[in-house]
């Protein structure tokens, strides 16, 4: 497959590049700094590029069989995240091309819990990731309200940490996947195989899923 990656660069990005290299996709590599060219993986196709920008998402998603976009804003600007993912749904939905949206834990219902989510349990998350949960749980929501594009959105587990490739995860749908211990967590390397899982075998169009294992 053609793949355009948005946030190319980040932490899980980068991961979701490299598993998309393993596996000989073509990938294009959207950064919105050209000195970040020098962090991208050898075999990509560099692209720079402003996912805010519906025509930059169009031109870098045309004749792409899919776009991820796995865009993660700093500390302090943690609002774009909304305003860019409803820049790339107009965009492919424009260009036509399916869209994977790594999103957040946010909007995940807490087992056991009725429909009490992660950011609503207010003994759940520590503060310091308030805000990008606040704007994650809203950026599913636009996914959701979405009827142009076709996206899928992957919420991760409750913990997303540097690890291993396992290739071992449990999908979910709209609820925390969690062990025996209670535990809901997985390495980026897996939820990149995660995500081009779905992306060769698509099982959730306009739908949103989670994995951990």
């Amino acid at each position: 497959m053609k793949i355009t990656v948005f946030g190319a660069a980040g932490e899980v990005g980068s991961r979701i590049v490299e598993e998309a290299l393993y596996r000989n996709h073509e990938v294009t590599a959207v950064v919105r700094n050209p000195d970040q060219f020098n962090q991208l993986q050898q075999g990509v196709n560099p692209a720079y590029g402003n996912a805010e920008n519906i025509e930059d998402v169009l031109r870098l998603s045309s004749g792409q069989d899919l776009v991820i976009c796995a865009i993660r804003p700093s500390t302090g600007y943690e609002g774009r995240l909304v305003s860019t993912t409803q820049s790339i749904l107009n965009g492919v939905a424009q260009s036509d091309v399916r869209v994977l949206v790594v999103g957040g834990a946010a909007s995940l219902k807490i087992p056991g819990q009725g429909n009490t989510t992660v950011l609503t349990d207010h003994n759940f998350l520590p503060e310091e990731v308030i805000n990008i949960a606040c704007a994650c749980f809203a950026q599913h929501a636009v996914c959701e309200a979405e009827q142009k594009a076709n996206w899928t959105y992957l919420s991760p587990p409750a913990m997303l940490i540097p690890g291993i490739r396992t290739g071992n995860y449990r999908l979910g749908a709209d609820e925390l996947v969690v062990d025996k211990k209670g535990v809901s967590q997985i390495s980026m390397e897996d939820l990149a195989v995660v995500l081009l899982d779905e992306a060769e075998q698509p099982k959730h169009h306009r739908l949103r899923f989670t994995a951990a294992y």
